[in-house]
């Protein structure tokens, strides 16, 4: 597969844990043994499932490129979504950017993603 942009989504209390240990991964990551990403096209049903009312969340973009092989695997609906099955160090980020809560709670994407 070729090279595209995944993304990460992380509370502030995730951050500054991947900040501490290098990488990214939350519980549900551990629980599941895999790092959750998702394509640009799935980030807004990502943010707003997983991280509606949960305050301010940290965005970081990756090339695929640039990662271990993703498994793109099943989720939602059968769409196909990026897992890496190893640590998402979080010094290969392209871009990061702070997402402030929008009026219904749910994490405010920026228009230059």
């Amino acid at each position: 597969m070729e090279s595209v942009s995944v993304y990460k989504l992380l509370t502030e209390e995730e951050w500054r844990a991947a900040n501490t240990v290098g990488h990214a991964a939350n519980a549900l990551d551990r629980s599941d043994g895999y790092v959750h990403l998702s394509t640009r096209a799935q980030l807004p049903g990502t943010a707003e499932r997983h991280f509606s009312g949960r305050g301010r969340i940290k965005l970081l973009k990756f090339d695929s490129g640039h990662l271990p092989p993703l498994r793109w695997e099943p989720s939602r609906g059968g769409d196909l979504f990026p897992h890496l099955y190893a640590p998402l160090e979080i010094a290969r980020a392209d871009a990061a950017w702070w997402l402030e809560p929008g009026p219904d709670g749910a994490p405010q994407l920026p228009e230059d993603i």
